[in-house]
């Protein structure tokens, strides 16, 4: 009888622990879109490689205080993985830029594609100063020896409204800064 009081009391102990934690808010990046074509040399990109910081990377939405300080909550998070999230919107970004076949790794194809892109991020984050800002470096490997890279340096602000720093504004903000850095490869990497 003892027994079946422990693991009773387990079972418990077990259902109100998850009950107490509640639940997170999840936010997606809202699309965005741009008119804009930009002819490129390659056929066939494949988006090899996205690597963010660790604050950004993780599930939870990360912003920078006043004071420089970077902080988070397990209550606020992306609605998908953020190199994943990344990654794809970037295929979709520069597939409508470019016109060109392109996908993420594992490439999908039989074919072999023309050029294989890697991003990594320095900085992707919300600043105190009300602007989003995305710095790194990226990389375009191609077989005929024309291999390039560079630096970006973008920024967009968060919001018209500078005390709005939501979760909502930081994602679309983040949404915008991953189509700007799609045109500006396309333009310094891929042509």
């Amino acid at each position: 009888m003892l027994r079946v009081s422990i693991w009773t009391a387990c079972a418990a102990l077990g259902l109100l622990a998850g009950c107490a934690g509640g639940t997170a808010e999840r936010y997606s990046v809202p699309p965005t879109q741009t008119a804009e074509r930009v002819a490129i040399r390659y056929g066939a990109v494949e988006i090899r490689d996205v690597t963010l910081p660790s604050y950004a990377a993780g599930d939870e939405i990360t912003q920078q205080s006043a004071g420089g300080v970077l902080t988070s909550s397990t209550a606020v998070l992306w609605a998908d993985a953020p190199e994943r999230a990344i990654a794809l919107e970037l295929v979709r970004h520069l597939s409508t830029l470019t016109g060109a076949r392109v996908a993420s790794d594992p490439w999908p194809f039989e074919a072999f594609p023309d050029a294989t892109l890697e991003v990594r991020f320095e900085q992707l984050l919300a600043g105190a100063d009300g602007v989003f800002r995305a710095t790194g470096q990226f990389f375009v490997a191609v077989e005929d020896g024309r291999e390039r890279s560079g630096l970006f340096d973008l920024s967009v602000p968060l919001s018209a409204a500078e005390a709005d720093t939501s979760p909502a504004t930081i994602a679309a903000a983040r949404g915008q800064i991953i189509l700007d850095l799609a045109e500006f490869i396309a333009k310094e990497g891929l042509r």
